[in-house]
């Protein structure tokens, strides 16, 4: 019996580590705003992910996807995060600025 304990534990230990490495860890991006522009978007953004929509400018923007999955009210100099929980191509743009627009594509 205590063979049969080891060696299922040794399994176990072998496909929990398999799991892991498998699993990708979510990443965190930052997509700052300035002089009236939003700055690159990040090309390989996943589900998970998140997006820290940083406003440098001196002005109040919005990050506003067209499809209205996401509005962020962003004051001069300030910040706020977005976790990207959907797989798919989203344009968005600032409500208050509309030549302002880009497309965030999230891979699954």
């Amino acid at each position: 019996m205590r063979a049969f304990t080891s060696l299922a534990l040794a399994a176990a230990i072998s496909l929990g580590g398999a799991l892991a490495a498998g699993a990708v860890a979510a990443a965190e991006y930052t997509i700052v705003i300035e002089n009236m522009a939003f700055g690159p978007v990040p090309a390989d953004l996943r589900v998970g992910d998140t997006i820290v929509w940083k406003n440098d400018d001196l002005f109040r923007h919005t990050a506003t996807a067209r499809d209205k999955s996401f509005d962020i009210d962003l004051p001069a100099h300030s910040e706020a995060r977005l976790v990207l929980d959907t797989a798919g191509s989203v344009a968005f743009f600032c409500k208050l600025h509309p030549g302002m627009k880009d497309t965030l594509v999230v891979a699954p």
